[in-house]
């Protein structure tokens, strides 16, 4: 294929367009991981994600994807044979599902039908039943990337609370921190679970676990082998500003830069621009005359929006049409919802007339991949932008 002008439009729910400020931070020379500059470095890295995480506590930061923040979460905190709380939220909570069951964990997976974030009130059944407390952890997805609902975890902490049940929390927000207001203290979460890649505005290549002393505690119990993946050794080192083997030094440079744009646009401000512009998609989409895959008003997710295409046509040809024609990527279908939906992310660095011109894709798309709907989500959108 030859040239295309103009920019690409990533719009799928990550990995999220990269700011040009931190691609430059990233392009600087690589530096001694075991000098003073390093050092320096990875404090201010640390220090920056607790604001995010909103945590006076530990940050471990990985060279991994997310599915590594996972297993770190489970490696460190729990032994065989453990039982585990899980929810079927959608296709990722279903995956970390099968983490767990491959570490040799048992899981009690509570199923649904991919609309709905996690039920707090089966939380605390679930946990009231369980008297001779073998549910150690439950774990919770907090914006599910394939369905676009949030869950409520300050509600789930109030309902294991309610039930007086010890097991840990541990919440995967790879698609919400940074995007999504999440307080990791307040909301008395043990392990959060994150990557680099969505709201943090980097590209894929960091695993990131904030922990509780709770969690601490438990890791000097646990028995699930880890090596690669022990927070003893990280957070021995980290404390001078050092890993225990390299760690991903540009790709530090460049969340040091992403820390620092979020901090000065102030986190408060961050969120309500994530809700506006998910807002403005949700009411494209019903002038579209289309359906929006979560059900719960309450679980709407700020980051991403998933749109269910009319029965008898394919979600994936409309992205093809979209792509080949405007040179935007929209998300797939995943799993069960495989040709079923397509995904408008909305998160990381984006503002009102990248909004605009994703919309608009999406509505020319719509026409030319003959899907039924009705014209006029993109004034819609625009009229709700500008009024406010």
């Amino acid at each position: 294929m030859g040239y295309k002008s103009g920019r690409h439009f990533l719009q799928i729910p990550g990995p999220t367009n990269v700011p040009d400020r931190v691609l430059r931070a990233i392009s600087q020379a690589t530096i001694d991981h075991r000098g003073p500059d390093f050092s320096q470095l990875a404090l201010e890295v640390f220090h920056g994600l607790q604001k995010i995480f909103k945590t006076t506590g530990t940050v471990v930061i990985y060279p991994s994807s997310g599915t590594g923040a996972w297993e770190a979460s489970l490696v460190n905190t729990l032994s065989p044979g453990d039982k585990v709380l899980m929810f079927e939220t959608g296709y990722f909570a279903a995956l970390w599902r099968n983490v767990a069951l491959k570490l040799g964990l048992e899981v009690d997976f509570v199923p649904g039908d991919w609309r709905h974030g996690v039920d707090p009130t089966v939380v605390e059944k679930k946990l009231a039943a369980d008297r001779d407390r073998k549910i150690k952890a439950v774990t919770v997805v907090h914006n599910e990337t394939s369905t676009g609902a949030t869950s409520r975890v300050q509600e789930v902490r109030k309902a294991i609370d309610r039930a007086n049940h010890p097991a840990l929390l541990i919440v995967d927000t790879i698609s919400s921190l940074a995007s999504i207001d999440y307080r990791h203290d307040e909301w008395g979460v043990d392990v959060t679970v994150c990557c680099s890649q969505k709201g943090l505005m980097l590209p894929p290549g960091l695993g990131l676990n904030a922990v509780s002393s709770k969690a601490l505690e438990a890791s000097k119990s646990a028995r699930l082998p880890r090596s690669y993946w022990d927070w003893e050794a990280m957070i021995r080192d980290n404390k001078m500003g050092f890993f225990p083997y390299t760690p991903a030094t540009n790709l530090l440079y460049g969340l040091r830069e992403a820390l620092r744009m979020l901090l000065d646009e102030g986190l408060d401000r961050v969120f309500a621009r994530h809700l506006r512009h998910a807002e403005a998609t949700r009411r494209a989409v019903r002038a579209w005359g289309l359906e929006i895959l979560c059900l719960n008003l309450d679980e709407y997710s700020p980051a991403l929006t998933t749109v269910v295409i009319p029965e008898g046509h394919d979600a994936d040809a409309l992205r093809k049409v979209v792509l080949e024609r405007f040179d935007m990527s929209l998300g797939t279908g995943l799993g069960k919802l495989k040709g079923k939906v397509f995904r408008i992310g909305h998160l990381g660095d984006f503002n009102d007339l990248m909004l605009a011109g994703t919309l608009c894709g999406v509505e020319m798309g719509l026409s030319l991949a003959g899907i039924p709907y009705s014209k006029g989500g993109v004034t819609v959108a625009l009229d709700f932008l500008s009024s406010r």
